[in-house]
């Protein structure tokens, strides 16, 4: 399991864009590198990355071997309801993790 730092606002105005923003604390090794005994260390990273907001997918990103240890993504998310914003998120080894945060709609 990735540790991920959510924040989201708690509040929002109906209609109005507002930022999501996730650090996920994760190695992400490129399987280029070796180790001390010149062998190559494995691949390790999250590849794919769903984000739905009361079901309704908002963002779905694939990420490749360039993208750096412990990734920052942040992107715009507009709500006309209060309701939860759920992320998933698939490592190369096929470990699927879900985190959630809820807005409410003013």
């Amino acid at each position: 399991m990735v540790r991920v730092l959510i924040s989201v606002p708690k509040r929002v105005k109906r209609g109005e864009a507002f930022d999501v923003k996730l650090l996920i604390s994760h190695p992400m090794e490129s399987g280029q590198r070796r180790d001390a005994m010149g062998e190559a260390i494995p691949r390790d990273i999250i590849n794919s990355f769903v984000c739905t907001y009361n079901d309704d997918e908002v963002l779905r990103a694939d990420l490749f071997p360039a993208i750096a240890a412990n990734p920052f993504l942040s992107f715009a998310v507009t709500a006309e309801q209060s309701g939860t914003l759920t992320m998933t998120f698939i490592d190369d080894h096929g470990v699927v993790q879900t985190e959630t945060a809820s807005v409410t709609v003013e």
